[in-house]
């Protein structure tokens, strides 16, 4: 992984422009007018929804930059690569979420610098997270993670086991239930898309019956999250509408950015 003082190497140079910080000054901005534009036709509230940026495969150095332009919230799916940038960046005030799935023997690293976790799903995992915590006198914000779209691939409870989950949360005082998480289908047809967030939503509703720190929905990506804003979600996880695209997994870079 590169270091924080690393210059960009061409990968990144390729990746982002020659200028990245004007690149992601102009590309959350256009998330933001985006984001505006769909709580408008919604009628909600822009304050209703946070943006939470997602940094897979991002250099350190690029997280810089992006700091630099106003970006202060990162999101990752892999502990081990989190913890390197989060070492790297130790000189800046960034609140780190972990949005990936999470093996009960990473507990020890997530819970030294993540403040917010949003796939917690399983007991054994909320076991493990609140001995850590206990340990070290630390909260973490936790959002649950429901299998909306039925498909084997994707991690998270299954629909009918959210109830006697969300009833277990009050065994972890150390633990802060924000909400439910959820992958939606992945498709360019949203009328497919849109009943994982229906079904999320309708989750949330009943679930936060049970326990009122319930309330949030993250769900939402750069391809959905209009929609997902539609039905309902207090936060949207966007990576390649701010980043651009990820690398190929023979490690090269695509030429250019997703399109806005």
């Amino acid at each position: 992984m590169l270091t924080d003082n690393e210059p960009l190497s061409a990968e990144d140079v390729q990746r982002f422009g020659a200028d990245p910080l004007a690149l992601f000054c102009a590309n959350l901005a256009a998330v933001e007018d985006r984001i505006a534009r769909a709580c408008a036709q919604a009628g909600r509230d822009r304050g209703s929804v946070r943006l939470l940026p997602i940094t897979k495969t991002v250099p350190a150095p690029v997280l810089r930059l992006a700091w630099a332009a106003g970006i202060r919230s990162f999101g990752e799916n892999k502990i081990q690569e989190a913890m390197g940038k989060h070492e790297a960046l130790g000189d800046l005030a960034i609140d780190w979420s972990i949005v990936g799935h999470l093996q009960t023997n990473k507990v020890k690293y997530l819970t030294r610098f993540a403040s917010e976790f949003h796939a917690l799903d399983s007991l054994r995992l909320a076991e493990a997270l609140e001995a850590r915590l206990e340990r070290e006198d630390r909260f973490l914000d936790v959002y649950v993670q429901v299998n909306t779209s039925g498909e084997e691939s994707k991690f998270g409870l299954q629909p009918d086991a959210l109830g006697p989950f969300v009833a277990a949360l009050a065994r972890f005082p150390r633990l802060r239930p924000r909400g439910l998480m959820t992958l939606a289908l992945f498709s360019a047809d949203m009328t497919k898309v849109r009943p994982c967030f229906r079904l999320l939503r309708a989750l949330r509703d009943e679930a936060v019956k049970h326990h009122p720190g319930l309330t949030g929905l993250s769900m939402g990506m750069t391809g959905d999250f209009e929609d997902a804003i539609a039905e309902g979600a207090t936060v949207v996880r966007v990576g390649q509408a701010i980043f651009g695209k990820r690398p190929t997994s023979d490690g090269h870079y695509w030429p250019g950015l997703a399109p806005l």
